[in-house]
């Protein structure tokens, strides 16, 4: 693509192509898209995470703490691809929860502490869901 090619469509259709990619389609795996959010730390606490894990990924926020990426640090902790009956982790995205079929709620939800809790023991680090819990 020629940058004078760059219209609001095709640049919209470039965001979509590449979301598909690490998404899967609701209509075929059930998700709720990303299930956690990107936690935030202080620098400090980055800087300790930086040295022991150097491949860590942040960004600093306006407020000067740092926000790290929650699939980089599932993805860590071995998550990324799991399965367990039909609940599951997204193997192309970390931070999607999938349900390949017959997985309660319930299921979903234990999958997501149990989660929540390695990346707390390996990190230090606790996520917080952006899905609602009903």
């Amino acid at each position: 693509m020629k940058v004078h090619d760059l219209s609001a469509a095709a640049i919209s259709q470039a965001i979509i192509n590449i979301r598909t990619s690490k998404l899967p389609d609701p209509a075929a795996i059930g998700n709720a898209g990303s299930f956690f959010k990107n936690p935030s730390v202080t620098k400090e606490k980055f800087a300790g995470l930086k040295t022991e894990f150097e491949n860590i990924i942040g960004f600093e926020n306006s407020d000067g703490s740092i926000k790290l990426a929650a699939g980089w640090l599932i993805e860590q902790c071995g998550w990324k691809g799991f399965r367990k009956g039909d609940a599951g982790c997204y193997d192309k995205q970390a931070l999607v929860l999938v349900n390949y079929g017959g997985a309660t709620g319930e299921e979903i939800y234990n999958l997501s502490e149990e989660i929540k809790q390695s990346v707390i023991k390996k990190f230090g680090v606790a996520l917080e869901r952006e899905v609602n819990i009903i």
